[in-house]
């Protein structure tokens, strides 16, 4: 049961930025294989070479997402990428639970990260315009670093990771029906 918690964790932080989890799941399984064992054929992501090209791809989006306007380019370019890099991790993920289709893992995989991805690309274009691109770095390197602390607790503290995309999903709803009832009253 921890793995499903585990996938959905991973999978969410994807959605934010697809190469890191994919990144810190390729490193703890290679170099800590008690911690994180990934069977076949999700395994390949532990070799040398799965490493030096998700480091490699890691530093190119880090570096594009933080200049405005070419960081549209990389969402849009993301709107493939990051579920697809959510469906990979929540089947790598649940890949030792008996009971759960391949073909689900998939879907829920990329149910878990688009939706993440289109809540980040729906609110980038609003940081943009509002603070002409500054903001675009700060937010950014905010992103990232949810990306990277949802993906370490999802392998180490799952059930936490539950909870706070519980939290992350109930702000979010908040945040648009606020939005859409001050649209409405003016």
């Amino acid at each position: 049961m921890l793995d499903i918690f585990s996938a959905f964790g991973l999978s969410a932080s994807a959605g934010l930025n697809a190469y890191l989890p994919l990144l810190i799941v390729a490193l703890t399984g290679r170099i800590f294989p008690k911690l994180l064992t990934l069977s076949e054929p999700y395994d390949a992501l532990t070799s040398w070479w799965a490493i030096g090209v998700l480091f490699v791809l890691l530093v190119v989006e880090m570096l594009v997402d933080k200049i405005p306007a070419v960081d549209t380019i990389n969402d849009v370019i993301g709107t493939v990428i990051r579920p697809a890099a959510g469906a990979l991790l929540f089947a790598a993920s649940t890949g030792a639970v008996s009971g759960i289709e391949p073909v689900l893992a998939i879907i829920a995989g990329l149910l878990v990260s688009g939706g993440v991805h289109v809540a980040k690309a729906t609110v980038r274009p609003v940081v943009t315009a509002t603070t002409a691109g500054v903001g675009n770095p700060v937010v950014s390197t905010v992103e990232d670093v949810i990306a990277f602390i949802t993906s370490v607790l999802a392998i180490l503290l799952p059930i936490l990771v539950a909870i706070m995309l519980v939290m992350v999903v109930g702000l979010y709803v908040w945040w648009r029906v606020r939005r859409a009832a001050r649209a409405r009253a003016s």
